[in-house]
C-alpha cells in the first residue's frame, strides 16, 4: 500500500512531494515526458490517498510551487515564465 509496507512513513512523504511537482515542473523543466503521474492510475491512486489524508491538502500550494520552479531557476527559464495548465 506504501512504499516500506503498511505503514505510512517518511519515505512516502518524500515521494509525495517528488510527485506532486512531476507533472506540472518536472515533465518542462527535466524533460520526463514519457509517463506522468495523471496518465498512471496506480500512482495516481497512491497521490490521491495521501492528498486526502488529514492536513496534506493544507500543505499543498500548486501555484507556489510553480511559481518558485519557474522563476528561480534562470538558467532553465531565463524570462521566468510560468505555464497557467498543468
Amino acid at each position: 500500500r506504501y512504499i516500506a509496507g503498511d505503514k505510512f512513513t517518511l519515505a512516502d512523504i518524500r515521494l509525495f512531494v517528488t510527485l506532486l511537482r512531476f507533472d506540472e515542473v518536472y515533465v518542462v523543466y527535466f524533460k520526463t515526458n514519457t509517463r506522468s503521474v495523471a496518465s498512471s492510475p496506480s500512482i495516481l491512486n497512491y497521490m490521491r490517498e495521501i492528498y486526502q489524508m488529514p492536513g496534506v491538502k493544507e500543505t499543498v500550494n500548486m501555484d507556489q510551487i510553480k511559481m518558485h520552479y519557474y522563476a528561480s531557476h534562470p538558467n532553465l527559464n531565463r524570462w521566468s515564465i510560468i505555464p497557467k495548465g498543468p
